[in-house]
């Protein structure tokens, strides 16, 4: 379910705005988005683990918060990681 380091660090690399940034907006929403994808494959499988469902209801959440905050803060970026992770928007 959680992704794995090799997968993270792709992401973290390829979403950073600068070296070593782990913690923008961009980045963070991407992350989000490889961790909503990996429950999503779960909870096909294992249709009655609301446990897991609850989180991806609160990883979306989290998501959908960070990228409103993007939305206004920063437009071209907004719609550049929209773009790039093909979330609907």
């Amino acid at each position: 379910m959680a992704i794995k380091a090799a997968r993270k660090s792709e992401v973290i690399q390829e979403f950073a705005r600068v070296k070593g940034d782990n913690g923008s907006p961009e980045v963070q929403i991407a992350l989000l988005t490889e961790e909503v994808k990996s429950l999503t494959e779960h909870l096909k499988v294992h249709k009655k683990d609301y446990t897991s469902r609850r989180g991806l209801l609160m990883m979306v959440g989290r998501r959908s918060k960070l990228l409103k905050y993007l939305r206004i803060a920063a437009p071209e970026r907004y719609q550049l990681v929209v773009d790039k992770l093909g979330l609907r928007r």
